[in-house]
């Protein structure tokens, strides 16, 4: 008991800078799932905008003749 009492200042300092610590490490890890959350989120909607301009493209050009077709393909296509 006596050594509680003496070195009580101690044991509390260190009680405290662990759980300091472990607020800490919390703190980033959730700042990290944040991080990552949002650029999840970007590369959807990315994607979804994509995929909208290449569904408008398609339905604009299902009409054309072949020639009319590959000529609007050369716009979309790598050299």
């Amino acid at each position: 008991m006596g050594f509680l009492l003496q070195f009580w200042p101690y044991i509390a300092g260190a009680v405290a800078a662990v759980f300091a610590g472990w607020r800490l490490r919390q703190t980033g890890i959730n700042a990290e799932r944040a991080r990552q959350a949002k650029e999840k989120l970007a590369a959807a909607e990315d994607r979804l905008a994509m995929d909208k301009e290449a569904t408008a493209i398609e339905r604009r050009v299902s009409g054309l003749t072949d020639e009319q077709a590959k000529k609007e393909a050369m716009k979309w296509s790598r050299p």
